[in-house]
């Protein structure tokens, strides 16, 4: 029986390696501020044809974390000043997507193509770390944006192998904290860039400042219809709503789901408190949900039987509030995870629940009373 799951496991792995090596996730991340000032920031994780395995993860005040470099041996080694909550991969004790208990989120999207990392100098390996690090790192030690900012500059991200890839796994990062400030985190030919994200959305490759540049292809876009217009005395009138947002692109490419998540988030329902934003988040996030088979490399052959979706999962972060909602390919039904209520200083070591407890969706069932 032993044998039988070790072969399983590396068949996995070799799936993830291959369909990893020929697509770009389709992940995509929005921000919305409510009227009390609250920032929800939200993402959506797809993967392929492939389940990544998540869990919630919650890691404790005082934790010892140690990077492991390129040779095995440890690179940076640091205790954690915060608490924090996430969602992880692979069953791996690596933050996806986060917060700690000062409010500071941070999310980890796919670059492929385009991420480079410094190069590894043998005499800053006390302040080496990997790709995978990184949000942990971040989690960890940080609780604005500006601290980010400035305690980005004094580590170095090396390329460090990831065994589930077989190469290390390209990343950039987004950062957002409760005064709504915003910025990403990318490693461009091998340097570090930080950028100001004033409109909180994220997607994937090409970089950062490429995507803010192409949005200026799309500034007819308008919530607000087009007037008719007259020709030869004939008038013309939109057949229906919507008709400003005609051109915007619908496909499943990082540049256009960039597109459509700044022209969503920017026209989005006004909101009062954190908890209405949350709907209204989930709401536009659920515009994104990528079907199985419909994204570049989710056709490479694998069993599906167990997955319902290219989305796995989908999360909605109350920054103010502090709470981490999410739902599943496997359940719609919104769960949270409340940091107030969790003493990070009493723990002992991290913590690791279940995505789903069953994986169906919990149905209520209505009745005449």
């Amino acid at each position: 029986m032993k044998l039988i799951k070790v072969l399983r496991k590396l068949a996995f792995v070799s799936a993830i390696a291959s369909i990893a090596a020929t697509q770009s996730l389709a992940c995509t991340g929005i921000t919305l501020t409510a009227a009390d000032g609250s920032v929800v920031y939200g993402r959506t994780l797809e993967w392929g044809a492939f389940d990544m395995n998540s869990r919630i993860m919650i890691s404790p005040r005082g934790h010892a974390f140690v990077a492991k470099m390129e040779d095995g041996e440890p690179g940076m080694t640091w205790e954690a000043k915060y608490g924090f909550v996430a969602v992880d991969a692979l069953e791996k004790p690596v933050a996806v997507d986060g917060l700690n208990e000062e409010g500071l989120a941070v999310g980890v999207f796919y670059h492929p193509g385009t991420a480079e990392y410094q190069t590894f100098d043998p005499a800053m390996r006390d302040m080496s770390l990997g790709p995978l690090d990184v949000a942990n790192y971040l989690l960890s030690q940080f609780a604005t944006v500006e601290e980010v900012r400035a305690g980005i500059t004094e580590i170095k991200v090396v390329p460090v192998t990831e065994p589930a890839l077989g190469f290390p796994a390209p990343v950039h990062l987004i950062a957002t904290d409760q005064s709504g400030a915003a910025i990403v985190i990318e490693y461009l030919n091998g340097e570090l860039r930080v950028f100001d994200n004033p409109l909180g959305v994220i997607t994937n490759s090409p970089s950062f400042d490429w995507h803010m540049t192409n949005l200026r292809n799309y500034i007819n876009l308008s919530p607000v219809a087009l007037p008719p217009v007259d020709l030869s005395e004939v008038e013309f009138a939109p057949l229906g709503g919507g008709s400003g947002m005609i051109g915007l692109p619908g496909d499943y490419t990082p540049p256009s789901r960039f597109v459509r998540a700044v022209a969503f988030s920017a026209t989005a329902r006004p909101t009062d408190t954190g908890d209405e934003t949350i709907y209204e988040l989930f709401r536009i996030l659920d515009s994104f949900n990528v079907p199985l088979g419909a994204t570049e490399g989710s056709d490479i052959e694998g069993d599906v039987s167990a997955m319902r979706s290219a989305t796995l999962w989908t999360t909605a972060i109350d920054t103010q509030n502090l709470k981490l909602h999410y739902h599943t390919m496997h359940n719609r039904r919104v769960r949270m995870v409340d940091l107030n209520v969790i003493d990070f200083g009493i723990l002992e070591e991290m913590t690791f629940l279940p995505l789903d407890r069953e994986k169906q969706q919990d149905i209520e069932v209505v009745t005449l009373p």
